[in-house]
């Protein structure tokens, strides 16, 4: 049977998270690496290369040790994961809060978008409710505590949290996207991509079912302004979420 925990409490060792064993009483020391190096490097290695580049023998080598010896750091690229995120909001910083609720929201997402954006990885880690680490569990108290003030339960104001942190993810991710779409075909510049993919575009209006479509290829003018349309979309879940709740 798993041993259990240092704190009696039943839980299996082995479903006890990274940030549960950091916080127990230290071996004696044969420290050679820190848990923050750890995480910079892989960080390091994904932004690089992507998130599929992080191997614990990759990372070994960066890190100059063996392979088996980040073990005795971390029990495998899950642990390196969580490390890496947790770096990564640590890097944020808490949002500032203001005291307008929307204020708060809409500077959080901004910073969110930076970081994304920085470190395009995020979006396949936290594609769904991502790993629970301490700094981004801090962030997400700190939202909350924001919406305190308002006349809403506990899950409505999760709700909006969620809410506006899923339009965030969904539109930079969408960039991220684009942006690999760039890197994999070899050009630089929108109108390069346009260029390459023109006869496919051709043939789609050209058939003549998709003539709301066609009228924004033809009509619009701002679709390389990324901010733009993410100040935009945010500003609508904002007034969405004002108007819905009556906040």
């Amino acid at each position: 049977m798993p041993e259990k925990d240092q704190a009696g409490n039943g839980e299996a060792e082995e479903y006890a998270s990274i940030w549960q064993r950091l916080e127990r009483p230290a071996k004696p020391p044969r420290t050679t690496l820190t848990h923050e190096q750890i995480a910079a490097t892989a960080v390091a290695i994904a932004d690089e290369e992507g998130l599929d580049a992080v191997s614990m023998r990759r990372l070994a080598e960066r890190l100059g040790v063996a392979t088996m010896g980040l073990y005795r750091y971390v029990r495998g690229k899950d642990d390196v994961i969580e490390l890496m995120v947790d770096a990564i909001y640590g890097e944020e910083g808490m949002p500032e809060t203001a005291p307008d609720w929307r204020a708060t929201l809409r500077g959080a997402a901004w910073g969110l978008r930076g970081l994304i954006l920085r470190h395009p990885w995020l979006v396949q880690v936290t594609a769904s409710s991502g790993p629970l680490t301490p700094n981004l569990v801090a962030r997400t108290d700190r939202l909350l505590a924001s919406l305190e003030s308002l006349d809403l339960d506990a899950d409505t104001r999760m709700v909006v949290v969620t809410t506006v942190a899923s339009f965030v993810s969904g539109t930079v991710g969408a960039d991220v996207g684009l942006d690999r779409l760039m890197r994999r075909e070899g050009v630089a510049r929108m109108d390069d991509l346009r260029a390459l993919y023109a006869s496919r575009m051709m043939w789609l209006l050209g058939s003549g079912r998709y003539p709301a479509f066609e009228n924004y290829i033809r009509q619009g003018v701002r679709k390389d302004e990324s901010e733009w349309r993410f100040e935009l979309g945010l500003e609508c879940v904002l007034d969405g979420i004002a108007a819905r709740l009556g906040i």
